[in-house]
């Protein structure tokens, strides 16, 4: 009886756990609903260790629900598929993801709350998405997201003018090179041309850096379809 008392009580706790970070993962999308479409312009620092890519300024367009464009100022801009244009609004939709209570962990001397998420549809692209929440604030310093097509990625997101509508000041994305899938017809200069095969091909496997800085940003004054057709 003890025995059945107990995990009756363990079941009760972990659905009001499951309950609780429901809640809170509404709670962010709320605050990420504020905006309806933004113009965001800034710097964006490519660093895959193949490729060569110097410091260029960029823009990007956003405008609800999924329409993203991202502009940058000569060369290519190189993002894992889904990376800064993930749809976070999409991924904190609890119809179509499951989320699970993780705990906590500390970041940068702040502790943060760890949320899993699981994809409800079986085709869906991503497999597993880890928020990293600053629950007073309700802000997603950092998400990891496994996909089946473009491997694992990682984003962390720091914020400063923009908060208050879960706009960053900086998002920095780390991926696998070699999980990465180049859109087609996209050709790159390749830096280690003159490197043995073997170690080219070390230089792809070792993890990709994208850092935006963005300096200003442009909320909810509208954005023509035609911008995304360009």
């Amino acid at each position: 009886m003890r025995s059945f008392m107990t995990f009756f009580l363990l079941v009760i706790a972990a659905t009001l756990q499951a309950q609780d970070v429901t809640v809170l993962v509404a709670k962010v999308k709320a605050k990420l609903d504020q905006v309806n479409d933004y113009i965001a312009e800034g710097k964006m620092k490519t660093d895959v260790a193949f490729i060569k890519a110097p410091v260029g300024k960029v823009k990007v367009y956003f405008r609800k629900p999924d329409r993203f464009k991202l502009q940058k100022d000569g060369g290519i801009s190189i993002l894992p598929k889904g990376g800064i244009s993930i749809n976070m609004r999409s991924l904190l939709t609890t119809e179509r993801f499951l989320a699970l209570d993780a705990g906590t962990q500390l970041l940068d001397g702040q502790t943060l709350r760890i949320v899993k998420l699981l994809p409800v549809e079986e085709n869906s692209d991503v497999v597993l998405t880890t928020l990293y929440i600053d629950e007073p604030g309700l802000l997603i310093k950092k998400a990891i997201s496994t996909t089946k097509e473009n491997g694992t990625y990682e984003m962390e997101m720091q914020y400063g003018n923009f908060r208050q509508y879960a706009l960053p000041d900086k998002v920095v994305i780390s991926f696998q090179t070699k999980d990465y899938k180049l859109p087609k017809g996209v050709t790159l200069e390749f830096s280690d041309g003159d490197k043995p095969k073997t170690e080219a091909e070390k230089l792809r496997n070792k993890k990709g850096r994208i850092e935006i800085t963005y300096a200003s940003y442009t909320i909810n004054k509208g954005i023509a379809e035609s911008v995304f057709k360009q």
